[in-house]
């Protein structure tokens, strides 16, 4: 006798909105989806709104502007919240601490759900009127990637273009010629290169580096760097030593084989003063003091203790990738209307 098949079951209401990852968040046909990781910005986004809006609404395709809150501590929660009443395409992320920009970046990008990402700052030294030139550059020409490139960076500071430029020559060297000079993190991606972006593990990412490592197809849009609009830089020098670091220590083994070379040169010239000593010692000229022993001893010293620290930073990354911890907790997505937990 023929049954009727089983009922599925129904789905529980009170089910733990952490279940489903953010990307699975139903949104109308979303194009593009444009992620704002910021801190810290209320003097900013009155004139980030002002000029990314006509921007995107002028495109004419379903988009979705994926605001990150990394925990800010000024009016930036209350003017988002007042922005979204009359700009139905804002969403707002928001993390339960201050994470970090990388990791800002990276819940933008792990939320957003567009056929395309681009990412942006929130000081608009990146001009978002080229979004849709990089949007129809990637489209155009099956591209899954498009960096925003700075040909002119005079409105920065003499200090901020060597700095800059020191670490661009030293990363392209380090880790390879595909990383492009100059090119922060104002890019257009793929939902390819989004889902390759995301199946990487998420400790210490560095995107203006991963993301020319995936070797995918990519273009470029050049423009010129403009001022601040407002606020203060959230990448000051400490920052930039840190992002410096995490570039070379992440992406290239150099330091380590550096530290190698140091440990044969400090031997060879050992040796050479040994002999060199000997020397002395059978022709009689030896002259009673301490000096060179001293030397000796502090410049293998150093040696040792350079190795030791270089050693120490990839130990380090070792041990925090085993940990497996969150480097974000989302507290709230407007696109859900509540709380969520996770990573």
């Amino acid at each position: 006798m023929p049954t009727d098949p089983p009922t599925p079951p129904t789905p529980r209401s009170d089910a733990p909105l952490s279940d489903a990852p953010l990307s699975d968040v139903p949104l109308a046909a979303t194009t593009l989806s444009v992620v704002v990781p910021m801190y810290n910005e209320e003097d900013a986004l009155p004139a980030l709104v002002a000029r990314l809006r006509p921007a995107l609404d002028g495109l004419g395709i379903g988009y979705e502007v994926v605001a990150v809150d990394d925990g800010s501590q000024d009016r930036t929660p209350e003017l988002l919240a007042r922005f979204r009443t009359e700009w139905s395409e804002l969403r707002i992320l928001r993390l339960r601490g201050n994470s970090g920009h990388q990791a800002a970046l990276t819940a933008g990008l792990h939320g957003a759900v567009g056929a395309y990402v681009a990412s942006i700052d929130a000081d608009l030294q990146d001009p978002p009127e080229k979004i849709p030139e990089m949007l129809a550059l990637a489209r155009g020409q099956g591209l899954d990637i498009v960096y925003g490139v700075r040909d002119d960076r005079s409105t920065d500071t003499g200090f901020k273009r060597r700095t800059a430029g020191a670490y661009y020559w030293l990363v392209r060297r380090l880790v390879g010629k595909q990383v492009p000079a100059q090119a922060g993190d104002f890019r257009v991606l793929s939902r390819a290169a989004v889902e390759a972006v995301k199946s990487m593990p998420d400790q210490h990412q560095v995107y203006r580096l991963l993301v020319p490592w995936l070797g995918f197809p990519s273009g470029r849009v050049s423009y010129r760097r403009e001022e601040r609009v407002a606020g203060q830089t959230k990448y000051p020098l400490g920052r930039m030593i840190r992002l410096g670091v995490d570039s070379i220590v992440n992406f290239s083994a150099a330091p380590l084989r550096l530290a190698t070379w140091l440990g044969v040169a400090s031997f060879f010239g050992c040796l050479a003063m040994a002999a060199a000593t000997l020397v002395v010692h059978l022709l009689g000229k030896t002259v009673p003091g301490w000096t060179s022993l001293f030397i000796v001893m502090l410049f293998l010293g150093g040696v040792q203790l350079i190795c030791v620290g270089l050693l120490g930073e990839y130990i380090g990354r070792i041990y925090t990738a085993v940990q497996r911890r969150p480097t974000y907790f989302v507290g709230y997505d407007s696109a859900r209307g509540t709380d969520r937990e996770g990573d």
